[in-house]
């Protein structure tokens, strides 16, 4: 497919059950002028009957999914089959879609550049005569971090995010709103969060600048809570709160 400008656009399905997710893929598509979402679907078993019928080139796809689930669907994508980019909150079946040929498989909460990443990908699988991938858009950030929670994929600000607390594979988010437990990784969470307003000053804990209070020695109270300053996060912590003064 292309568009009036001669630029090649890639079509595409959605599929995800939780609707928050399918919304956070749908403005990412609409941030791509090469993206073109054909449909979305909360039920794979609804999306492969319009994909047997509507050939696309690019399936966005989650795997944990009541009835039939992501990995199954991709084995009964007809020939040719679209690229796969797998779209889910667990990391344990990355073998196995590798083994079923996925172009990528983002974890979420997936950050906007990281699904272009993946996007460029099939992009750049294309024909050497189709022209390079264009340049993107200067979009602004995400002003919040998708999170799991009692089953369900949760929106939280980042202006409600006061600190977070790691334990062992879980954070513990304390917000403006309250408490949420999700299975993630501290990683995870510093690749969403802007660093000129979160800083790790821990290896247990990772702060919101905008909560600071005030600083004593070795501890820095956060939302009411003196939390401890790592000796390696120290230098960091003081020279992220001077930047955010000035900001």
């Amino acid at each position: 497919m292309e568009s009036s400008s001669g630029l090649r656009v890639l079509s595409c399905v959605l599929i995800d059950d939780e609707p928050l997710a399918l919304d956070v893929l749908a403005s990412y598509c609409a941030q791509l002028p090469f993206l073109a979402v054909q449909a979305q679907f909360h039920d794979a078993a609804a999306a492969l009957a319009f994909i047997r019928t509507h050939p696309v080139d690019v399936v966005f796809l989650d795997i944990q999914m009541p009835g039939l689930n992501g990995l199954h669907l991709a084995q009964l994508l007809p020939a040719p089959a679209p690229r796969i980019i797998f779209t889910t909150a667990y990391d344990q079946y990355a073998v196995r879609s590798y083994e079923l040929n996925a172009t990528d498989y983002l974890l979420k909460p997936v950050a906007f550049e990281r699904f272009v990443q993946a996007v460029s990908k099939v992009y750049g699988g294309a024909e050497r005569a189709e022209p390079a991938l264009p340049a993107l858009p200067v979009e602004p950030p995400p002003e919040a971090i998708l999170v799991r929670h009692d089953g369900q994929l949760r929106r939280v600000a980042f202006s409600e995010i006061q600190y977070i607390e790691g334990r062992k594979e879980y954070l513990l988010l304390h917000t403006t709103q309250g408490r949420l437990l999700t299975l993630q990784s501290f990683r995870r969470a510093e690749e969403v969060l802007p660093p000129a307003r979160f800083v790790r000053i821990h290896r247990s804990y990772l702060i919101a600048l905008a909560h600071v209070e005030y600083l004593e020695r070795g501890r820095v109270r956060v939302a009411g809570q003196l939390l401890p300053i790592g000796d390696t996060y120290r230098e960091v912590l003081l020279e992220r709160l001077r930047g955010y003064q000035q900001l």
